[in-house]
């Protein structure tokens, strides 16, 4: 027998003695919950896909909307629908608040050291504190809000300058958004405008190539005696990308200590100055705020609150185009409104009813983490009548429950009436509180970002509707236009949205 038919044939006995012994020892007068049937070793790991939102979707047609998987030697619950979605975010919330341990918060998040994978406990707690006070409250968004206004100008500008010239506007959203977050978090741009920035360019492809790793079901994650072999070469390609974005982030604090040294007298009011500052005052429950925390707390707004953000407006966008009578529709209300002799400003976009419902349709159709962040259950627990053992790792699959049929009637068209006043869903928002439609999911871990997030894609949005009319290159038909996603931890159009901008305001508007 050769080494590696010794090395299968020990992992096929060990993974048989191993499920022996877990039934015997966790032996439950309930059920698991239903799922297919798992493979040697590996589990149900190749049954997750390429497109693993769109497979655990087709499984819960068949085993319904609560399965049971085994990947590796690890137990997922998968959630597929509203209902289980208001038994694990609210009934069993607190049981369900931590994360498991996995390859991206290892090699990439500092080691857990971040908000996004931190265990829930006082550090999680007190990185949560920090964001809500002085970054997401209302008087903090209300404080910054020029500073989105400002880089919604530059994007604008830059669409103007286009001309006749098609744009690539999933670049320029990026930037902007960028722009927008690191003004508020630094104090500074990032970037230039994003027309030929080769950082900008760098930096996009390094956020999306984190997402995408981040989507990968990491087989070393759920077979740990397989980890060491890294057979998908995530976890190399991990510590290459944390490499490079751990000296962005350490650039960044030194130049920033730079300067405060060098404006003495001068208040800084951007986060990571307050940050800076928190760290010989925050001594509590959580401990000392260190530069490792700084970095990551850093590194989980830029991704998160950056590309979420201008691929969920390049969607409305799409959709929009796709839809050109929506299109009309939106700017008529934009017209009535705002007016044509100036742009859209954030305080017009609460009068902006029927835009507000293409928001939330956007949201449902493409939610910008089809798959919940992985949680774990500190202790095991009972759902639907179901047994659900400690450590199981739980999945929300908040892309399917957007497109219940029993929910929602035509359920894959972009139908933004649902949401206006008089509609079947005008009751819903996506906040958190209608388990129906959670793109940034519910409970204690919901995302941080929510406020600040809905805020850019609404105003972002609306100025581009409002400013510009849209069409596709020359021999595209808005009805062909591909809509068809690539899969990460984000949802990325696997086409980025080249559009011509056509300026349809007053010439002093802009």
């Amino acid at each position: 027998m050769s080494p590696i038919e010794l090395i299968l044939s020990t992992l096929v006995i060990g993974t048989i003695v191993y499920t022996i012994i877990s039934k015997l020892i966790n032996r439950t007068p309930l059920p698991l919950p239903p799922g297919p049937k798992p493979w040697p070793i590996v589990g149900n790991l190749p049954h997750l896909g390429p497109v693993p939102h769109h497979s655990l979707a087709s499984l819960a047609s068949k085993y319904g909307p609560l399965m049971h998987l085994r990947l590796g030697s690890v137990n997922v619950i998968v959630a597929a629908s509203s209902s289980v979605a208001v038994q694990i975010f609210k009934t069993h919330d607190a049981n369900f608040s931590s994360r498991p341990p996995n390859s991206g918060a290892k090699h990439i998040a500092y080691n857990y050291q971040d908000l996004v994978f931190a265990p829930y406990g006082p550090k999680w707690r007190m990185l949560r504190k920090i964001c809500s006070v002085h970054l997401f409250s209302a008087k903090a968004l209300d404080d910054f809000r020029h500073i989105r206004q400002e880089e919604v100008m530059v994007l604008t500008k830059v669409l103007l300058g286009a001309g006749k010239a098609p744009v690539d506007l999933a670049k320029l959203l990026n930037v902007c958004t960028t722009n927008a977050l690191g003004r508020v978090m630094l104090g500074r741009r990032v970037f230039g405008d994003g027309n030929g920035d080769e950082k900008s360019d760098e930096f996009k492809n390094m956020v999306v190539e984190m997402m995408v790793l981040a989507g990968i079901f990491n087989i070393g994650d759920f077979v740990p005696s397989l980890e060491w072999l890294d057979l998908q070469r995530v976890a190399s390609r991990m510590k290459k990308l944390h490499k490079r974005f751990d000296a962005f982030l350490s650039k960044i604090l030194e130049e920033h200590r730079e300067s405060e040294n060098s404006n003495s007298g001068v208040k800084h009011t951007d986060l990571l100055s307050v940050l800076l500052g928190l760290k010989d005052d925050v001594d509590g429950e959580g401990g000392k705020l260190t530069d490792t925390n700084i970095k990551a707390l850093l590194l989980d707004l830029f991704t998160a609150g950056t590309d979420t953000s201008s691929s969920t407006v390049e969607w409305a966008i799409s959709e929009l185009v796709r839809n050109p009578k929506l299109l009309a529709q939106a700017q008529e209300e934009l017209d009535r409104v705002v007016g044509r002799d100036r742009l859209v400003s954030e305080s017009d976009l609460s009068q902006l009813t029927f835009f507000q419902a293409i928001i939330k349709e956007t949201f449902r159709l493409h939610p910008s983490t089809p798959l919940s962040l992985p949680r774990m259950a500190t202790e095991s627990c009972e759902i639907n009548g179901f047994y659900i053992p400690k450590d199981s790792t739980l999945l929300v699959n908040v892309w399917a429950i957007a497109r219940d049929p029993s929910v929602w009637p035509e359920p894959l068209e972009f139908k933004p009436e649902r949401f206006v006043p008089g509609g079947r869903n005008a009751h819903m928002d996506v906040k958190g509180n209608d388990f129906e439609v959670i793109p940034f999911g519910a409970g204690r871990r919901i995302c941080a970002g929510m406020s600040m997030g809905i805020r850019m894609v609404t105003f972002v949005a609306a100025t581009l509707v409002h400013g510009f009319n849209w069409e596709l290159p020359e021999g595209q038909m808005p009805e062909k236009l591909n809509m068809d996603e690539a899969y990460g931890l984000t949802l990325q159009r696997a086409v980025p949205l080249v559009v011509h901008p056509q300026p349809r305001l007053a010439p002093h508007a802009y």
